[in-house]
């Protein structure tokens, strides 16, 4: 089985539940995770999955504003699977880096993954 991931991907989007997040937006990083099985040695772009595609499907749903970080995360796993049914495991981390919580110093995420 192989795994492909791509790391820490930055994204200023406007996810969240209050106001001020959905004007001023927040700093987000993107880890995805996906496993598939190849049948043969893979020489081909086409017998694997193309990361490059992968990305801008993630960088297209951070445009759209999404109230939780459980609903984006699931929306990006089904996006990319519908991609390449090929895929048997996602995993999609998502870290919202300043949090609108009071005296908190830190970050918040969420991490979902599905076998297929």
């Amino acid at each position: 089985m192989f795994t492909i991931n791509l790391h820490n991907l930055i994204f200023h989007s406007f996810h969240g539940i209050h106001e001020e997040e959905k004007i001023v937006g927040n700093e987000f990083v993107v880890n995805v995770s996906l496993s598939f099985i190849a049948g043969e040695q893979i020489t081909t772009l086409e017998q694997t999955i193309n990361y490059a595609t992968v990305y801008e499907i993630v960088k297209q749903r951070m445009q759209i504003a999404t109230p939780l970080l459980e609903t984006l995360v699931q929306d990006l796993t089904e996006a990319i699977r519908a991609f390449d049914n090929r895929i048997q495991s996602i995993s999609v981390f998502i870290e919202k880096k300043n949090p609108p919580i009071p005296n908190m110093e830190g970050s918040v995420s969420v991490h979902y993954k599905k076998d297929f």
